[in-house]
């Protein structure tokens, strides 16, 4: 038959929950602190908020990335 464990919904003892939990927030703290400095990272490179000359400046930013790549993509 199954081993059924009494007492949670999960199934795990109380010693195999505390365990689960603390790798799970270990883990989930590891990814947020990955996240955020990842989120700074892009931040720093590309604001997400437009400065004075406005989106017109993004936008002509990618068109130089982007004849940037096709010269280099042809070229090779």
């Amino acid at each position: 038959m199954a081993d059924l464990r009494e007492g949670s919904l999960s199934g795990l003892t109380d010693s195999e929950a505390k365990e689960f939990h603390s790798i799970f927030m270990t883990s989930f703290i590891i990814f947020t602190l990955i996240a955020i400095v990842a989120h700074f990272l892009a931040w720093q490179w590309r604001p997400w908020l437009p400065g004075a000359a406005g989106y017109a400046s993004i936008v002509h930013d990618a068109k130089e990335v982007a004849m940037a790549y096709i010269a280099v993509a042809f070229t090779a």
